[in-house]
């Protein structure tokens, strides 16, 4: 477990799990959208490994990691698990840790930079496929998060574009928190509006990796592809 982080309770249950999954069928037939037209990620990082595997049998089949070194082991631990199971990357990365998510991830939704996009493409083994990449956008800019700022992004699209043995599958963002809906969806339309350009231009780009516990309402009402809910399935993490 990373230091800092200590589980409450409660944690993990079936119960929880569907609880979420109830709220994205019901928030995306509010949007008017298909149904099973969202993915639900759910974000595993200083979970134990009996922990995910507990939420893998329940049913949850997309998991997102921060932290290299707890993730890897993790991965390898379950690898033998369910065959269906798609390991998302979603922490800050930094250049020289490219290659175990490189060797080890389905997807990454942090890329801000075009070094890292160049050293995934290297590093991505033959054998395992083109690797999904998502854009992380600074919608809100703000110091403390990553992400490139709106204005880069078209340049930074057409060079991962370009690139080998990764595919360009769309934008990420995490904006600043906000209890107000609207304001919530001012955010995830911003991201949205970024990738309707980008498309505009030729690219072909399906996801939108937008919402979290907390306003994954939102996130689905602006068109979110993809949910990354950690403490709504998990149980909430206080810092000591």
């Amino acid at each position: 477990m990373v230091l800092g982080d200590m589980l409450t309770s409660p944690q993990f249950s079936p119960s929880r799990l569907l609880s979420v999954k109830d709220r994205i069928d019901r928030a995306t037939a509010a949007a008017g959208r298909a149904p099973g037209s969202v993915t639900l990620i759910g974000v595993s990082k200083t979970q134990p490994v009996d922990v995910v595997r507990a939420a893998i049998s329940a049913g949850l089949r997309d998991l997102g990691e921060n932290y290299l070194q707890e993730a890897i082991p993790k991965i390898t631990d379950l690898s033998g698990l369910c065959d269906t199971v798609h390991w998302h990357y979603i922490g800050q990365l930094q250049s020289n840790k490219t290659r175990p998510v490189a060797e080890h991830f389905d997807w990454v939704h942090t890329v801000d930079r075009r070094k890292l996009a160049e050293r995934l493409s290297v590093q991505r083994p033959a054998h395992r496929g083109d690797l999904n990449v998502c854009l992380q956008v600074n919608i809100g800019n703000e110091a403390t998060k990553g992400g490139i700022d709106p204005d880069g992004i078209l340049d930074l699209a057409q060079a991962v574009a370009a690139l080998p043995r990764i595919k360009l599958r769309g934008l990420m963002c995490i904006p600043p928190e906000s209890n107000d809906f609207d304001g919530q969806r001012g955010y995830f339309a911003a991201l949205r509006q970024l990738l309707d350009d980008l498309r505009a231009k030729g690219f072909v780009m399906d996801t939108l990796s937008m919402g979290m516990s907390a306003d994954l309402e939102a996130a689905i009402m602006e068109g979110a592809t993809h949910v990354r809910i950690g403490t709504a399935i998990f149980g909430e993490r206080n810092k000591v």
